[in-house]
């Protein structure tokens, strides 16, 4: 069985047989009715407003302390490439004589259809770089500690994605 592209691009750092797996289904055409049994309904925080309200409900949830976000929105901007799903950025401005720095979460507008788990898991990732940078052990740690099912959500949103390439929209 030849691995497609598909596979490569989105589950590439997974392992040989987890790959094998995706493949699978998606060459029996099992994907969508696996992920629709998991996943049967889109979420509805399609607005700027209520995407803003759930990421500060997840952030004052498990990261209180951490710095302010100014901006979550839908970007019609980011593709899915290099593996991005959404941007954490900052925005500096100097305002006086102080340079301001504004926190921001953008969100892949390919996301605007697709379950709440899913578009939390994306939110608990990009709130994780407002305290750790880098994809290292503790950015994960703390993944895990804001959405107990991470690892689960990060491949099946891949799987999605992979689904989604070859076959078209679910939601």
């Amino acid at each position: 069985m030849t691995q497609s592209n598909e596979v490569k691009k989105y589950l590439g750092a997974y392992s040989a047989q987890v790959q094998q797996q995706a493949q699978q289904l998606l060459d029996t055409e099992q994907s969508a009715a696996w992920l629709l049994k998991k996943y049967p309904v889109a979420h509805s925080l399609n607005g700027p407003r209520a995407l803003y309200d759930y990421a500060m409900d997840l952030k004052n949830a498990f990261m209180r302390s951490s710095p302010p976000i100014s901006k979550v929105i839908y970007d019609d901007k980011i593709h899915i490439i290099n593996n991005a799903l959404g941007l954490h950025t900052y925005v500096s401005r100097m305002q006086g004589s102080k340079l301001k720095a504004k926190n921001e979460i953008r969100i892949s507008s390919l996301f605007r259809r697709i379950p709440e788990p899913l578009l939390k898991m994306i939110l608990v990732h990009e709130l994780a770089h407002l305290k750790e940078k880098d994809h290292n052990k503790a950015f994960y740690k703390l993944c895990c500690y804001m959405e107990a099912d991470y690892h689960q959500l990060e491949f099946d949103l891949r799987l999605y994605l992979s689904h989604r390439e070859r076959f078209g929209d679910l939601w």
